[in-house]
């Protein structure tokens, strides 16, 4: 059997991700949103793992430093020229 990691569990892992290092900054919610110019509840749903653009997430790993990781880590993929289209 394959173990497969659906959609659904990185969104969680994602807004989990954001909880820990918001509350490491002492950061509410609405806190974040205000720094980020989003709303209380988008921070809020991203951290339940419910929908959120790109734009969202991007913003997010940029406030906490993860950008420059997160790109780093689609470079290495992208080098290991190992991605096969679903198509």
């Amino acid at each position: 059997m394959i173990d497969a990691i659906t959609i659904k569990e990185v969104k969680l892992q994602l807004g989990e991700l954001c909880k820990q290092k918001r509350q490491i900054y002492e950061m509410s919610q609405q806190d974040l949103g205000e720094a980020l110019e989003l709303s209380r509840y988008t921070i809020q749903k991203f951290e339940n793992g419910k929908n959120a653009t790109l734009d969202t997430v991007l913003k997010i790993a940029n406030h906490f430093d993860l950008l420059e990781p997160l790109f780093q880590a689609l470079k290495d993929v992208e080098n290991k020229n190992d991605i096969n289209s679903l198509y």
